[in-house]
């Protein structure tokens, strides 16, 4: 499906009703962190912004993930949206777009911003997430900052949205296992806060007949 025809009607839904927290929690890992509550946001909650960025690539329209560097004192190694803290007087979509030309190279001026989709209090890090949906006419060149990525993975929408590609994990946390669904998606685990991020995005592109 052509890229244009996706970006106008990923536009049209980002300004109605988004799926929500009750697509967000079809990711969430169960049971969840003490204290975390689903559509809750601190007020004292540190904001960040994210990019989900669409553009051509060789097999359709795509999506860049990276893995974050082994050596950051959060997350390390985990699967990531191009995203960040805000900084003093930016929009979201100033700082989504701030980050992700930081971290892998994406020019903000080729940029058209979509909308938003539902933030979500991480609780680990203190931040509450506000993803920022946005589309280019042409694939980025991308650069990785390797102080804070190892690898920029590009995604499919068609890997996205294949639902072959969720499953299931364990994990162990404090003593207790966790249950996690994930994205596998080019050999990487995605979950966590970016599966639920991703989880909303693809609930907008499930009708085939328009996208």
């Amino acid at each position: 499906m052509p890229l244009r025809q996706i970006e106008q009607s990923l536009r049209e839904r980002l300004a109605g009703s988004l799926p929500g927290v009750e697509a967000q929690l079809r990711f969430a890992p169960t049971p969840g962190r003490k204290g975390w509550l689903p559509g809750h946001f601190p007020h004292d909650a540190r904001v960040a912004a994210a990019l989900v960025l669409l553009y051509p690539a060789p097999d359709g329209v795509a999506v860049p993930l990276t893995v974050r560097a082994s050596g950051l004192a959060r997350h390390a190694g985990q699967i990531s949206l191009p995203g960040g803290a805000t900084e003093p007087g930016e929009t979201l979509a100033d700082a989504a777009l701030r980050e992700a030309s930081e971290e892998i190279g994406v020019d903000p001026a080729e940029v058209r911003v979509l909308g938003e989709l539902t933030p979500i209090h991480v609780l680990v890090s203190g931040f509450t997430l506000h993803p920022v949906v946005g589309v280019t006419d042409r694939r980025p060149e991308f650069v990785a900052d390797p102080r804070e990525v190892e690898e920029i993975l590009e995604v499919s929408l068609d890997r996205l949205r294949d639902a072959s590609r969720i499953r299931q994990g364990t994990r162990m946390r404090e003593g207790v296992a966790v249950e996690f669904p994930y994205f596998d998606l080019l050999g990487h685990q995605v979950w966590g806060a970016t599966a639920m991020v991703l989880g909303e995005f693809i609930c907008l592109l499930q009708d085939e007949r328009q996208i």
